[in-house]
């Protein structure tokens, strides 16, 4: 790779967003960016101005003129809203500032016969797949809370913005908040695709590991015993010890497969060995024998958790109308790189003062060697992961350009790739997995045994040869194999190093075992799934698993469009934390309203009324509606004839009960797609509360957009993947190939890179170093 000299200039970002892309400009503030707002972030309430919008300065425009000679000097325009309402596209669809990265989010996306439907987070999410997966089995779906579907999008706009920067050429990038949700759904859409079948909601048990939420003796805990055999060994020892191992010593529950079948039985031991102890001890207790297991902690602890604030992770809001001192708020997911410690509250630029510090035309800044056809062109990665988190991030560097060298070994087994549960269609191998498959296309697969002293030596002769390197073992792991971030810049000086440790490589935490449940449980989102009155459901896939690797990708970025090199440590937990919302600050200033929701209406909303999903025909179906304006609300009220057609949203909230249950009897006799088509014709936000098969089969917003494109795999044959999120009109990223077979690429990467000969790769094969 080329780089220009190290640049330090801060990027301009000239934010237009609302509340579908918040998450983006407060990333870019993250990583330095100089951000100016056209309003004073009024309408939002205490909490929810000082989290979104600390940081940024605000300069009031009075026509497009004024707006036109803002954008003129920014190096990004980050816009978001129905594209009825986006400023900054032509008729033709092309940008009014074509100098600059222009990054447009949008609900379904700039094309497609949906793209001029409306939606807030729970139509999007419904729309996208995640409304379905939560919830208990006996209630209405509902989604994750603190508005994760527009998160989701908001960090791929982020990450839409640096790739264009990047790539050095100034263009449009086009994200669509349900494609962002599809994106980030696990298994959902892809057990369908694989096995004609889609999890359900079941109130927060895992489908495919053995993880979920256990009572305490004085609140929650989650855990579970899936993983390597030493998190079910570990966890039996520590019941032994007790005498609360029941009959789980008996021989035959040594067996996973058979502990799997059984698992109901395995969970209701467990469930009374959490009981007899206070949650906080047991959490305690399981990171000293390094077992996954958490104590499910609400959000508004967050600014107290020990390895949060050991890290200095947090951020310190100071300005007017906060207390003397500032507020503590969730800072931002990547320690190494400079993150803002203490940010000043959303302020008006002065009369008289620039809007940003520095002046001058817009530019692109990025890598140097001419132009390219992807973003990433030219850059190798080298990539030590596996799971989820990590292979969803090398994943989406592939996708643009980026030649990713993936090591595996039969010695250190992929549970994605060898789990009998994780392959999701029955009869399959390891090689043609279909978990596998999705997160691990554009990839090189390399078997070396890292067990082996040679194995370790053929590593980190791959080293020089490679941009950025991956990996999220356990701290200290690479230290160990002489491959800590001072051991690799003497291999290569301007190497990127992205760990991915669950709650980092430094802290009183550093050595907790964590899975995705675990880390929701500590950033306080496990908490906020409970419905009104009711305990915690936590979620059934890995949302925190690709949170913490949509911050990875963009920290990963930013250091590329610098041209420097620097160890990225990714806290999984404060990538979590970091989407907590206003959360943290919400105990300390409010929220500026009420919550509205009430038993059995978990999917209620402070902004909106009606707001939720209701039944429609056919079983388990179900319709999202949110009326966020007077408009919306007279025409649906004339279509359903429902009561109440006059008054503002606080009163229709005073007859929020009667509204409800007059708008489900109006639905319930209504086809949910038909239904969905009708109200957004109308201009209402609504969308079917899509299942897997929904997204693959039946949403023709997605199909007309490929976002389902089909790779040729040597086993499997054509085959559904999930596609890119971020799409760049002038470096386009794209799936090239398929998924490798375990070590399919070893001989072609060890010659290519190494110059290694037949010889010597027969020698390595024979010694096992190479399997």
């Amino acid at each position: 790779m080329v780089v220009t000299e190290p640049d330090a200039t801060p990027l301009r970002v000239l934010d237009l967003t609302d509340e579908l892309a918040f998450q983006g400009a407060r990333l870019l503030v993250g990583i330095g960016a100089h951000v100016v707002r056209t309003d004073s972030g009024a309408g939002l309430g205490p909490a929810a101005r000082a989290h979104w919008h600390a940081g940024k300065r605000w300069t009031p425009v009075r026509d497009a003129a004024e707006l036109g000679a803002l954008a003129a000097a920014a190096d990004i325009v980050l816009e978001s809203g129905p594209v009825a309402r986006l400023r900054g596209l032509r008729r033709d669809g092309s940008s009014r500032w074509p100098h600059a990265v222009h990054v447009v989010v949008t609900p379904f996306g700039l094309t497609g016969p949906r793209r001029d439907w409306v939606g807030d987070d729970l139509i999007l999410a419904s729309a996208g797949g995640m409304t379905w997966l939560g919830g208990r089995p006996d209630g209405q779906p509902k989604p994750p809370p603190r508005e994760q579907a527009l998160q989701t999008a908001g960090a791929h706009a982020a990450i839409g913005a640096l790739l264009a920067v990047v790539s050095g050429t100034p263009q449009l990038v086009d994200v669509s908040v349900q494609e962002a949700t599809a994106a980030t759904l696990e298994t959902a859409a892809l057990a369908w695709i694989h096995a004609g079948r889609f999890p359900v909601r079941n109130g927060g048990v895992y489908e495919h590991v053995a993880h979920r939420i256990f009572d305490a003796a004085d609140g929650y805990v989650a855990g579970g015993y899936s993983g390597s055999d030493r998190m079910w060994t570990g966890l039996l020892a520590w019941m032994a010890e007790g005498g609360e191992a029941d009959d789980l010593l008996d021989e035959h529950w040594q067996d996973a497969a058979f502990r799997w079948r059984q698992r109901a039985h395995v969970d209701a031991v467990v469930q009374r060995f959490a009981a007899r102890r206070p949650a906080a001890a047991l959490a305690a207790e399981a990171r000293e024998r390094a077992l996954p297991w958490a104590e499910v902690a609400p959000p508004e602890r967050l600014t107290a958790n020990p390895q949060l604030r050991d890290r200095a992770s947090l951020v310190t809001i100071t300005g007017a109308g906060l207390p003397d001192g500032g507020v503590e708020d969730a800072g931002f997911p990547w320690a190494a790189l400079p993150r803002p410690v203490t940010l000043s509250a959303l302020r008006q630029v002065a009369p008289g003062e620039a809007p940003w510090p520095t002046s001058g035309p817009g530019k692109a800044r990025g890598r140097d060697g001419g132009p390219r056809s992807k973003a990433l062109a030219g850059v190798r990665v080298l990539d030590l992961t596996w799971v989820l988190a990590g292979p969803y991030v090398t994943k989406q560097l592939g996708e643009h350009g980026a030649d990713i060298v993936k090591i595996e070994s039969r010695h250190r087994q992929d549970p994605t790739r060898f789990a009998p549960s994780m392959h999701l269609r029955p009869g399959s191998d390891p090689d043609d997995s279909g978990y596998f498959l999705n997160f691990n296309r554009n990839k090189r697969g390399v078997a070396l045994n890292l067990r082996t002293e040679e194995g370790r030596r053929l590593l980190r002769e791959l080293v020089p040869h490679c941009d950025v390197v991956v990996e999220n073992f356990s701290p200290g792991v690479l230290a160990r194999w002489g491959m800590d971030y001072a051991s690799l810049r003497a291999l290569n000086e301007d190497v990127i190093l992205v760990s991915m440790a669950g709650v980092g490589q430094t802290g009183p935490w550093r050595t907790a075992v964590t899975f995705a449940d675990t880390l929701a449980a500590m950033s306080g989102l496990s908490s906020e799934t409970r419905d009104p009155g009711g305990p915690p459901q936590g979620l059934t896939f890995g949302l925190g698993d690709m949170i913490a690797a949509n911050s990875a990708v963009l920290a990963t970025l930013d250091l590329l469009a610098r041209g420097a090199g620097g160890h990225v440590d990714l806290s999984q937990l404060e990538a979590m934390a970091a989407t907590m919302g206003p959360a943290a600050l919400e105990p300390v200033l409010g929220t500026g309203a009420p919550d509205p929701r009430t038993p059995p209406h978990p999917n209620r909303s402070p902004h909106a009324v009606p707001h939720g999903v209701y039944p429609v025909i056919g079983d388990d179906r179900w319709v999202a509606v949110s009326v966020t304006d007077e408009a919306q609300w007279r025409t649906l009220a004339h279509l359903a004839g429902l009561p109440c057609a006059e008054g503002d949203v606080n009163v229709r909230r005073t007859h929020e009960d009667e509204i409800d249950a007059a708008l489900a009897a109006w639905t319930s006799r209504q086809d949910g797609h038909e239904l969905a088509e009708l109200l957004q014709a109308e201009g209402v936000g609504a969308a079917v509360v899509a299942t897997g098969q929904d997204l693959v089969e039946a949403d023709e917003q997605l199909a007309a957009r490929g976002f389902y494109p089909v790779l040729d795999h040597p086993l499997t044959g054509p085959v559904r993947h999930e596609g890119i999120v971020a799409r760049l009109a002038e470096t386009p990223g794209g799936l090239d190939r398929p998924a490798p077979l375990l070590g399919e690429h070893t001989h072609e990467v060890l010659r290519e890179l190494l110059g290694l000969n037949d010889e010597q790769l027969v020698a390595l094969a024979a010694e096992g170093v190479t399997e």
